[in-house]
């Protein structure tokens, strides 16, 4: 196994596949900064530049933009409040605090850091459990899903401070905006009142920003109505120590670890996605704390998890891609589709038939996160 994960890495290190690489990842930070540009939208502007490619580098390319779309949303969480990607929601958490506190440079590289430290752990994950975490995966039925979903809405409440009731009052929201449009089953529409722009239903992009940025500027109007200021950064400071950074991460080993693997084990499921992963692990970390009360105030716990979580759930969603051929979410499928263009059939028999392609995409999702770091 790791004789051909070296010859891959010298194989992608190579100029002809390192560019796409690096272009790729460049990519995806800025389209993961940029709120209302998703990751999926970024990879489907690159695709059809990697169509005269050969495939390793095509595939080069939007492993790029996929792990340079999750660490770039977090630029937006944690300076502006307004998550860059759907990916990054549970980042403005503490991320937007530790800003207002003066310390916006701290709060980025945290989380870029502790994306790139999630990322390769991930990629062991990756490397070591594709074919045995898919089969896994796949042997979760409509019970498996329904228990895991319930969990997933319980959480809710357990993010709302003091107040359970809130809590599930914007669950319950949440699940009605969901409903409204024209049901993929029966194709009947529902709550559409007879409006024809309802039947395509609420995005979950545009709802996500309309929550975070709007209410950030009603707020910030309020007060500026009031006479006060809007919050801002109080003396920010750019000037990080990268070592003190790293350590903060290292000296936390079961918050990596564990926000890693619920990051893997949510990509693994299809069609859960790294939203579910970010909360999920932020949560978590949450509960073992030993201070929770601190959650939301700028720690730099809510950072790690969160951002952890989401790298690693990239390594988790390629999983199923590459053993069943199955799309994690909608970048995977995307890419599911990138593959069939180029003439590859992801599936059981894709390790053996394709020990190229396969190992490098082990080689080139291990160097997009040193990539990422560099850019």
């Amino acid at each position: 196994m790791f004789g051909p994960l070296f010859g891959s890495l010298a194989e992608v290190l190579q100029p002809q596949y390192l560019t796409p690489l690096a272009i790729g990842t460049l990519a995806g930070l800025i389209g993961g900064a940029l709120p209302g540009v998703t990751i999926t939208m970024t990879i489907i502007i690159v695709l059809p530049f990697t169509f005269g490619l050969d495939p390793l580098a095509g595939l080069a390319a939007m492993i790029g933009v996929y792990v340079g779309g999750e660490s770039g949303g977090l630029v937006t969480a944690s300076l502006l409040g307004i998550p860059g990607t759907p990916s990054a929601v549970a980042t403005t958490f503490d991320g937007y605090p530790m800003s207002k506190k003066g310390e916006p440079g701290r709060a980025v590289w945290l989380g870029t850091w502790a994306s790139l430290f999630g990322g390769l752990l991930g990629a062991v994950f990756l490397i070591l459990m594709t074919v045995p975490l898919a089969k896994f995966a796949l042997q979760f039925g409509p019970w498996e899903y329904f228990a895991l979903f319930i969990f997933s809405l319980s959480m809710v409440a357990g993010l709302t401070e003091h107040s359970l009731l809130k809590g599930f009052l914007s669950g319950a929201i949440g699940l009605v905006i969901t409903v409204i449009g024209t049901d993929p089953i029966m194709a009947i529409p529902r709550f559409t009142f007879g409006t024809e722009f309802l039947h395509a239903g609420f995005q979950f992009l545009p709802v996500l920003i309309g929550i975070f940025a709007f209410a950030q500027i009603m707020t910030d109007l309020e007060k500026m109505a009031g006479g006060r200021a809007p919050d801002t950064i109080a003396t920010p400071s750019l000037a990080v120590s990268h070592l003190a950074v790293v350590w903060e991460i290292l000296r936390r080993p079961f918050l990596l670890l564990w926000s890693t693997v619920i990051g893997v084990w949510i990509g693994v499921l299809p069609a859960i996605g790294g939203s579910a992963a970010n909360v999920m692990a932020y949560d978590q970390a949450k509960k073992f704390s030993k201070h929770p009360e601190k959650f939301g105030t700028g720690i730099p716990e809510g950072i790690i998890a969160a951002e952890a979580s989401n790298n690693a759930n990239v390594a988790g969603s390629l999983v199923t891609i590459m053993a069943f051929g199955i799309p994690g979410d909608a970048v995977t499928a995307v890419m599911l589709g990138a593959l069939i263009i180029h003439g590859i059939q992801p599936g059981p028999l894709f390790m053996t038939q394709q020990p190229r392609v396969a190992y490098g995409i082990f080689a080139a999702y291990l160097l997009a996160h040193p990539v990422m770091m560099v850019l």
